[in-house]
């Protein structure tokens, strides 16, 4: 009898603090590289959250690797063409990386199995995600701690991450090598109040790095240091 009420007892207790679990593995932040730092902010990947990115899987990449390199598994669905090589040369651990190029029709189960496992889930949906089937992943998101990148639309996500316009350079006109891309990132918050923020990166760069694009002179600001 008293071990029944020491068991009652403690159920409450030990509810509280698996939600208190739960509570931290969604706040916490994930790793992420300098130039995807300033693209949210000044903060990492949050636990439990969704986002979206459209027009560059570079982009895509490059939210993963800062969480890979530090040793997070990291998983790829949907997308048959995904560059490992590239993505190694990001920074992404390729022997923590599961890649699930065809999922089927039955792709959110996959992506639901896959966010029990790892810490960042990247997935291009084969159509229209509804609210409902985002919703349900949500949930599982939160109580796993994990981060899911999606490859277009994704209702309710963190953070909305699309390239507006780009421009490749290469080696000269006409030689039909492209070595680099300056591309015009917008990030839209969740929040209705959070503006739309322009960010210029390398994506990549001519060093196939991933970063901010240094803001160039005015003739006045180079006249300005010539004489001082």
């Amino acid at each position: 009898m008293l071990l029944a009420r020491a068991k009652e007892q403690k159920a409450p207790e030990v509810s509280r603090v698996q939600q208190a679990l739960d509570t931290a593995k969604a706040d916490r932040e994930l790793p992420t590289l300098p130039a995807v730092s300033e693209l949210l902010s000044g903060a990492g990947l949050r636990g439990g959250s969704a986002y979206s990115v459209r027009g560059s899987t570079a982009l895509v990449t490059a939210l993963m690797a800062g969480p890979s390199a530090e040793g997070a598994w990291c998983g790829v669905v949907g997308l048959p063409s995904f560059g490992a090589e590239s993505a190694r040369g990001l920074g992404v651990d390729l022997d923590r990386l599961v890649l699930v190029p065809d999922p089927g029709h039955d792709w959110l189960s996959v992506v639901a199995a896959l966010v029990d496992a790892l810490t960042v889930v990247v997935v291009r949906p084969p159509g229209e995600v509804t609210p409902g089937e985002a919703s349900r992943l949500a949930a599982r998101l939160r109580t796993r701690g994990a981060v899911l990148i999606a490859v277009g639309s994704w209702p309710g996500s963190e953070a909305r991450l699309e390239v507006e316009s780009s421009v490749w350079t290469g080696l000269g006109v006409g030689e039909g090598l492209l070595t680099a891309r300056q591309a015009t990132v917008v990030v839209t918050g969740r929040r209705a109040a959070v503006r739309p923020r322009r960010h210029h990166l390398w994506l990549p760069g001519p060093d196939g790095a991933i970063r901010s694009v240094e803001p160039v002179h005015s003739i006045g600001e180079w006249q300005e240091e010539a004489v001082g």
